[in-house]
């Protein structure tokens, strides 16, 4: 289906909108990198309780996920984005005047409210806007809006640190650094919620609810030539179709196969222990010895990196696939992941009994953890989120994306809690082990259970 330069700039616009709640998620969920040393100061809080602060944002996110399909579908996916801006707004603010570090983790939880709306409701928007030939790229925009945001983020949290001279110290109007970190989000939220107001509703969210006019306009814009056939592919695929109820995803094994595989998928993008990197990279670094200022400026190279992969897999990810994309994603991370937990093993000790990188052990620890994110930025990132966008059937998306994400958040919520008590009691090489061990499962598991989806209708997947 040919899409003239009009049309293809309407998609892409319309994509781009909706995936800022991809770049608040990034942003939101990485902020936290720059403050956690400071909030353990402000707060003096132990490792258990630094974990909970950081992850319990979230189970606000699962919770937000599995809300936000069913929401969707009831009021539409771009009243569900006004929502989420919202929601964005109020945490950023909230988050950077707490009174004690209980409030702090309640206004994080309405940011990871937020952050779970988005997670399910900007891939199924771009899904259902996307033409069939351009849908992996476009989907893909999920995924590097998000790591934008974790480089914004970091590169925030490293130019506030370092004009303030610490996440700690005042900088502009008598305000620490850190409560300054969490305020520039409100500039995104507030985009996010004007553009969400702009852009038209989703066609097949229209058809469904039977504004087939509507939903027509809407697919000329982004389709063309094309939209009346499209019109009538989406009818018939919607003929059968009912409110969205948990009850539509349930099977013989308590839920459909396909549902079980998109949970797996969701679980193990969170598993390898991407986010440690993202959410605790600043304090792993100045655990082996790096100054707060380089291990803030080892993050934003590590978030360069991260929206360079990203890149790469929306070049290629129309062209060879998603399974090809996540298996040798899985077999890179595997390698890098093995090498950084044997470097972390055998690190020095010193009299503090903290492990200590030196020399050409630091360089490798860097190479290392640089080449992970390589390998999970161009596959697992962004990949999971177009399969999670595309391998649903038109009944079920929203509501199985939902539960799949939920998971996502609730892996995600395992490993952040975990890994400051783990390094504590068993270390860091033994801490990366456990994830690498996750990446080599990933392998057997996209070989045997995940199936293409490259440049398949969105109506011909049961």
């Amino acid at each position: 289906m040919a899409t003239d330069n009009s049309v293809l700039g309407r998609v892409i616009l319309l994509a781009t909108v909706a995936a800022i709640g991809g770049f608040l998620f990034g942003f939101d969920t990485a902020v936290i990198n720059g403050a956690v040393k400071a909030l353990q100061l402000q707060f003096e809080i132990n490792d258990w309780l630094t974990g909970l602060s950081v992850s319990l944002a979230l189970l606000g996110s699962a919770i937000g996920a599995l809300c936000a399909g069913p929401i969707a579908d009831r009021i539409g996916r771009s009243r569900s984005m006004f929502i989420a801006a919202v929601l964005f707004f109020v945490s950023s603010i909230g988050s950077a005047f707490p009174f004690t570090i209980w409030d702090f983790i309640v206004w994080r939880m309405i940011g990871g409210l937020a952050v779970g709306a988005a997670s399910v409701i900007a891939p199924a928007y771009i899904a259902e806007i996307s033409p069939a030939h351009l849908r992996g790229r476009l989907g893909s925009l999920q995924q590097l809006a998000i790591v934008v945001g974790i480089f914004v983020a970091l590169l925030s949290n490293y130019g506030i640190a370092k004009s303030a001279g610490g996440a700690s110290n005042e900088w502009l109007f008598g305000l620490e650094a850190w409560r300054w970190m969490f305020l520039m989000e409100i500039f995104p939220a507030a985009i996010y919620g004007l553009g969400s107001l702009i852009i038209p509703e989703s066609p097949r969210y229209l058809a469904a609810k039977q504004r087939y006019q509507e939903a027509k306009l809407v697919l000329v814009g982004v389709l063309g030539d094309g939209a009346e056939v499209k019109l009538e592919e989406i009818r018939v695929s919607l003929r059968s179709d009912v409110p969205p109820r948990v009850s539509d995803v349930t099977g013989r094994y308590g839920l459909l196969p396909i549902v079980w595989i998109g949970i797996a998928l969701s679980m193990l993008q969170q598993l390898v222990g991407i986010n440690v990197i993202f959410y605790y990279s600043s304090m792993l670094w100045q655990s082996v010895g790096f100054s707060e200022e380089d291990a803030l400026w080892v993050t934003v190279i590590t978030g360069f990196v991260n929206i360079a992969t990203t890149l790469l897999a929306i070049a290629t990810v129309d062209r060879f696939g998603r399974k090809p994309l996540l298996l040798m994603g899985s077999i890179g991370m595997t390698i890098s992941l093995g090498l950084m937990a044997y470097l972390f093993h055998h690190a020095s000790i010193n009299e503090a009994g903290a492990p200590v990188l030196e020399g050409s052990s630091g360089t490798a620890a860097l190479i290392a953890a640089n080449l992970y994110v390589f390998f999970f930025g161009f596959s697992w990132g962004p990949v999971v989120w177009v399969l999670l966008g595309e391998m649903f059937s038109n009944r079920i998306r929203a509501t199985a994306l939902a539960i799949a994400a939920s998971m996502q958040w609730v892996a995600n919520f395992v490993v952040s809690t975990t890994f400051p008590p783990m390094v504590g009691s068993l270390g860091l090489g033994v801490s990366y082990l456990c994830y690498a061990i996750a990446a080599a499962v990933s392998i057997g598991f996209v070989l045997f259970f995940v199936r293409e989806t490259k440049g398949r209708e969105l109506e011909s997947i049961e």
